[in-house]
Formats: structure tokens, sequence, C-alpha cells
């Protein structure tokens, strides 16, 4: 059985008095796409910021290709990060080329040119787009460049904060597949957080349900799709996923 590519063992995050994140376990084979869903403030992206180095305040086990984090180069090349909001992820005052150069230049990778003018065809967008500014971008086009980014040091695993939530719903199906794309493409691993169940059953083939920083269920993908759930807090989310229903969120519960 091979090495997971990212695991993580009772991982742990507190912000003073509040458990934002308690003993939460889970792995993901190399390939996969794994998700976290849950409401906001269920520690599913506090998760993601332990993983990639922004929070180093936690308790735990994280691995990486059966590795533990150092948070330095070598790890940065392996693991990146794509944020919900693609304007605010991007300089407002940097073109797309200084975007997708500043990494190249900080690992010394040279014949940067090349490298932005094809990590840039990989994700749907032609030359005239290297020298724009991200206000002369749409959203899709912005969070394109951010994929790109994230992509340009050839890392294998990808967070995936949110990536299509901040996007008209048109442009989310574009965005989702084009990461399916480049997944099957470059065999990338995808740790999805969102709320969106729908974007964990086009992406995914299992999830975590977290719910208050605790894990309250995991499951399969085709669990999910068949409604197959054992926790009231999942029925509840898959049934608010089918959209508003005046009798059915008369009857929500408050979990914690």
């Amino acid at each position: 059985m091979s090495e997971a590519a990212l695991r993580v063992e009772k991982l742990q995050v507190n912000f003073g008095p509040v458990e934002a994140v308690r003993t939460v376990s889970f792995q993901v084979a190399p390939g996969a796409c794994f998700g976290i869903v849950g409401e906001s403030g269920s520690g599913k992206s506090t998760i993601l910021r332990a993983i990639c180095g922004l929070i180093r305040d936690w308790r735990g086990e994280i691995r990486v290709q059966g590795t533990p984090p150092r948070y330095d180069r070598a790890f940065f090349r392996q693991v990146q990060m794509v944020f919900q909001d693609p304007y605010g992820s991007l300089h407002p005052r940097h073109t797309v080329n200084a975007v997708l150069a500043e990494p190249l230049k900080i690992h010394g990778i040279q014949d940067r040119g090349r490298r932005i003018e094809a990590i840039l065809e990989q994700v749907g967008l032609d030359h005239s787009f290297r020298y724009r500014y991200p206000h002369q971008l749409s959203g899709g086009q912005r969070q394109r460049v951010a994929i790109a980014r994230a992509l340009i040091l050839e890392s294998s695993v990808l967070l995936l904060d949110e990536p299509t939530s901040a996007l008209d719903v048109s442009v989310q199906a574009e965005i989702l597949n084009l990461l399916a794309r480049l997944r099957a493409e470059h065999h990338l691993t995808y740790l999805l957080v969102t709320h969106n169940l729908a974007v964990v059953s086009h992406l995914c083939e299992g999830l975590l349900v977290m719910n208050a920083g605790r894990v309250v269920e995991e499951m399969t993908i085709d669990q999910l799709r068949r409604h197959e759930t054992h926790d009231p807090y999942t029925r509840q989310l898959l049934t608010a996923s089918l959209g508003y229903d005046r009798e059915a969120a008369a009857s929500l519960q408050t979990f914690d």
C-alpha cells in the first residue's frame, strides 16, 4: 500500500480558549481529492492553514508524502494553497507576469518566461493576459491566475479553500472542470474545503463533515449521493443543500 500523500492525525488548534479544531484525523491518497465540509466556523479553513504553515501553533501530526512539514522551500515547492478570494490573494499593483514570476525568483528557477507562458496556457489563458493587472481580469480569470501561481512550481498537493464560492455560478463550473482536468493531467492531490456539497460531489472521492471543530462523519461520495448518512448534522446539511424549503427551515436544529 502506497504512502498517503497527506496524513493528518489528531490535529488540534486553539485560539485562546476556543477549540477551533478538535483532534481531527484523515488521510488523502496520492492523486485523490478529499473534501472537508461544514458550516462557517466549523474549523475547515483552519485545518488548511495549519497544514500550509499559516498557523504554526498546532498539536498533533501532519505528514506530506510521509514527512513532517518543515515549512522550508522544499515544502512550499510541494504544497501550495488556492484561496477563496482571487482578487484579495493577488497583489493589485502586480501584473500577472509579476505574480507568476515571484515564486520562480524565490526558488531560483530560470527560464521564467517559458514557464509562465506554459502555465497560462494550461489554465486556459493566452499570452495576452500576461501583462494585465488583477483589476483588468474577471473573477474567473483571477482564479485561473491563482491556480497557475500554485502550480508553477510543479507542486503535487493543492489545498483548495472554497476556490469557487466567490465566483458566479456559471464561472464556478468552468473552474471546477479546470481543477478536475489539471488533477488528471498532473496527478495532483487535492484537499478541498467548502460548504457546497455539489462541489464536493463533482470533484472528490471522499469527505469529512465537520461541526464546531469536530469530525461528525466521514463518508465516500457514493454514500453522499445515496444520502447514506449516520449523523443528524450531516442529514441536515444534505437537506439544506437541496434548496430553501419553509418546512425544512423551520425544523433546523443547532448543533454544538
